[in-house]
């Protein structure tokens, strides 16, 4: 006879769904916002200047904490720069060009897959192992948030030309946040979640602002004709939508592994369309109700306590 554990969520651990959940509605609001600054801001410069938002939360924090500065070795800061790239800037020039060719919704379909991608990034990087739990976990939130983008829009089926154009710019995109997410547990684990998203976002942010002044989206001007409206979407985006966002992210990863962490990126069209609801009087279908069930039925497979 042989005792068999049980492997059950701390209270620690239930308030890191928590912030993952929040983490979701935050980014689902995300796309509300942006609905603000879209038609007006220059794409580069809104992410120019919600990052820069960004880095100024996370500066004012540290510096609060007087833990602005800490000692980096060099492979340390080859990390913090590459995570800059692939989850700052790599991932905003793609996603901000990839909507250049094709629509938001079709965008999110292929955004969509992001669980299953990092599910594969890190048993192949991270050694993380799935299990047959989180496999279907993972399809299952797969599938939902796909029904939950085509019901609201069935046009992201719908055939554009050239859309291979915007479907691999979006692609990288996606891939650029899996190595976001993946590739930074180790440095998370040696300098903490503040620190590595702080010094990444940073990173990131200058890289978009050179980006930016090259392509001449920066000026006095520009930024002297942004309204009171699309200033509050921008602080949303940067203090909220990524400087907290991110820093709970990156806990979630460091406690229970991208894996787990990242399911929760599939309640990001349920919370955009929850949102859409409460705030822009936009319809909830049967078919949404049905896509947010298998969104929170896989994230309960791939969450659920090992027996």
């Amino acid at each position: 006879m042989h005792n068999t554990a049980v492997i059950a969520p701390s209270v620690t651990g239930y308030s890191v769904y928590a912030k993952l959940v929040m983490v979701s509605c935050i980014w689902g609001g995300t796309f509300v916002a942006g609905r603000y600054i879209a038609a007006d801001i220059a794409p580069l410069l809104s992410a120019c200047l919600r990052f820069v938002l960004a880095s100024a939360t996370l500066m004012a924090v540290l510096a609060m904490r007087r833990q602005l500065v800490i000692g980096l070795t060099a492979r340390q800061l080859f990390t913090v720069v590459a995570l800059g790239f692939f989850g700052i800037f790599a991932y905003n020039i793609f996603f901000f060009y990839g909507l250049q060719h094709i629509n938001a919704s079709r965008a999110s379909l292929i955004v969509a897959l992001n669980p299953a991608l990092i599910a594969l990034a890190a048993f192949t990087i991270g050694k993380e192992k799935p299990g047959a739990g989180k496999v279907v976990g993972i399809a299952a939130c797969v599938a939902g948030a796909a029904t939950v983008i085509v019901s609201k829009d069935a046009a992201a089926l719908q055939p554009v030309a050239r859309a291979w154009i915007g479907d691999a710019l979006i692609l990288g995109c996606v891939l650029s946040w899996v190595l976001y997410s993946v590739c930074s547990k180790r440095l998370v684990r040696e300098i903490g979640a503040l620190h590595t998203v702080a010094y990444s976002v940073i990173a990131g942010t200058l890289m978009l602002c050179c980006a930016a002044l090259l392509h001449g989206d920066i000026s006095r001007a520009a930024i002297g004709e942004i309204r009171q409206d699309q200033l509050l979407s921008l602080l949303y985006l940067g203090v909220i939508g990524s400087a907290l966002a991110y820093i709970w992210y990156y806990d979630g990863i460091q406690k229970i592994g991208a894996t787990r962490a990242g399911v929760f990126i599939a309640l990001n069209p349920l919370s955009a369309v929850v949102l859409g609801l409460l705030l822009l009087g936009e319809r909830l279908s049967p078919p949404m109700l049905l896509g947010g069930l298998l969104v929170i039925g896989g994230i309960y497979f791939c969450n659920k306590p090992v027996q």
